[in-house]
């Protein structure tokens, strides 16, 4: 038979019970919470890489370094095309971009001496050049929204045209501002070049570089915007 001081004893047992089951459930919450503030100083602080840092960075974005730009001497006319030899290299991770230009170039009567890849990327289109080939560097350059200058040691009138991750397309042939009897303006903020030193001449070693795609065959020719 159950007495009442059973039915007493069988009460206080189920909130012992009870009271241990919320004393755990506290204290596991409690814990988590701590530990998750630690953890959320230590990625505040620096001390450890937040989760999936990695998988949600932005891309590392590439920074061209400008040289000084030189100047043309005065009265410095453009260079006709054809007399321009050009080498393009592709300093993205854009396949056939350097095909692509040469294609364009070809097609302005720009003579295309080589198409490859590098393997230093770049921003922007950059062509370097000697101290013969200044001149050209500047008619090169006008096809182009944008260009870096690059004066280095070589002593003929190559020219290397390096294509980076901005470009997108050529100057409109009969908006480029160049006329054979006009001569050719001086970038703003320039020196001229027997002020300036070189570049060491870059060397490439044929093993390493990944040759684009060469036009297979000659593309018609554009005639130079007049005026």
């Amino acid at each position: 038979m159950t007495t009442p001081d059973d039915v007493q004893r069988a009460r206080t047992q189920r909130r012992r019970r009870k009271h241990e089951r919320q004393a755990l459930v506290f204290g596991l919450l409690i814990a988590f919470l701590a530990v998750s503030g630690l953890a959320a100083a230590a990625v505040y602080t620096g001390a450890v890489d937040a989760p999936f840092d990695r998988a949600f960075s932005e891309e590392e974005t590439v920074t061209d370094q400008v040289a000084t730009q030189p100047c043309l001497p005065d009265g410095t006319l453009p260079v006709p095309y054809q007399d321009i030899s050009v080498r393009v290299l592709n300093a993205t991770d854009r396949s056939g971009l350097a095909a692509q230009v040469s294609d364009a170039l070809a097609r302005r009567s720009f003579t295309i001496t080589a198409t490859e890849t590098q393997e230093a990327k770049l921003a922007d289109v950059r062509i370097s050049f000697g101290s013969q080939g200044l001149a050209a560097a500047y008619t090169l350059a006008a096809q182009f929204p944008r260009a870096n200058l690059l004066y280095d040691a070589r002593t003929d009138a190559s020219i290397d045209l390096a294509i980076g991750a901005s470009f997108g397309d050529l100057v409109p042939a009969e908006e480029i501002a160049l006329a054979p009897d006009a001569p050719m303006t001086s970038i703003d903020g320039c020196r001229s070049l027997d002020s300036l030193t070189p570049e060491p001449l870059a060397t490439t070693d044929p093993a390493d570089d990944a040759t684009d795609e060469v036009p297979a065959e000659d593309p018609p020719a554009e005639e130079p915007a007049e005026g």
